[in-house]
């Protein structure tokens, strides 16, 4: 492990409510808003790690270990990637599949959590998140696949580093619609718009924000932490794949890698700015749509 490799994951802990809160600044400038200081997440995790925390009667240990698990998985799917393009911290044959298999982990604790609650709205946001988890881990999956095929590599550092840069003279098609799925599926993932909308309130609409209603105090900081980790994550991930057409040292690779997802989160602004929220039986459509684009990559890179 180099200290580039290593540095990766610190940063990315480091930006991550800032890459949230870009992208929230980056809507608000394009609908006439004002909005919340791009670093405002800092401040809101800090105002609720000094509050207290209620628990209710009904719940088990399993509500508690909600934002644990949430802030946990998705740092550990952080030291699988290689952020600075050469090498990840925890490298292993297979290890796409640990990487999915960790958001996918921590999406079902949060799941467990909000069931153990006994509340039928916030069991209903928990069945409308299972629901488009269905629907986007196999797309997830298959855009890996892309990526495995084109690189010939069955790690995450191989399909995000060296052998990447190599394959996109040869795939360069190919890897642009790995990227546009991948970043549609981060839309879901994230539980941002045109899949849900992080800022309402309105009961019939919500998703993810329902599943954390009864979460208060540093419990409700590590989520909202958890949610902008994974925000991050994500966008790095898609960063990765275009910045991969550069061969880059490695110190130059993690640099480059602010600057992508400000980009990432703009284009987030960019998409809830101007797409509306689509309704619960059109997501399907949506990540259908996002695997039809990387199958039509992988038969590109096949044919």
């Amino acid at each position: 492990m180099t200290l580039t490799a290593a540095l990766g994951p610190l940063l990315l802990f480091a930006v991550a409510p800032a890459v949230t809160g870009l992208a929230n600044r980056a809507k608000s400038a394009l609908t006439g808003r004002r909005g919340a200081p791009v670093l405002q997440g800092y401040a809101d995790l800090a105002k609720l790690w000094r509050k207290g925390v209620v628990y209710s009667r009904t719940t088990t240990v399993l509500f508690r270990i909600a934002p644990v698990a949430a802030v946990a998985t998705a740092a550990l799917a952080t030291w699988l990637v290689p952020l600075d393009g050469v090498s990840a911290c925890v490298s292993f044959a297979g290890d796409l599949v640990a990487f999915a298999g960790l958001l996918a982990l921590g999406r079902h604790l949060l799941v467990l959590g909000a069931l153990d609650t006994g509340s039928s709205f916030e069991g209903m946001g928990a069945s409308r998140e299972v629901t488009i988890a269905a629907f986007a881990e196999p797309a997830l999956l298959l855009c890996f696949t892309l990526l495995v095929v084109a690189t010939g590599g069955l790690r995450l550092q191989d399909m995000l580093g060296v052998p990447l840069a190599h394959a996109w003279s040869a795939a360069s098609p190919s890897l642009v619609l790995a990227a546009a799925a991948l970043f549609m599926l981060s839309l879901a993932e994230n539980c941002r718009v045109p899949v849900d909308d992080p800022l309402t309130h309105l009961e019939l609409t919500m998703i993810h924000e329902v599943m954390i209603l009864d979460h208060s105090g540093p419990d409700l900081a590590l989520l909202q932490y958890a949610a902008s980790l994974k925000t991050a994550l994500l966008g790095a991930v898609v960063v990765r794949v275009f910045a991969a057409c550069l061969p880059l040292p490695p110190a130059v690779a993690l640099a480059v890698l602010l600057p992508g997802l400000a980009l990432y989160a703009a284009g987030i602004g960019i998409v809830e700015s101007g797409v509306a929220r689509l309704r619960m039986q059109k997501v399907p459509q949506l990540m259908a749509a996002a695997a039809a684009v990387a199958g039509f990559g992988l038969i590109l890179l096949l044919r």
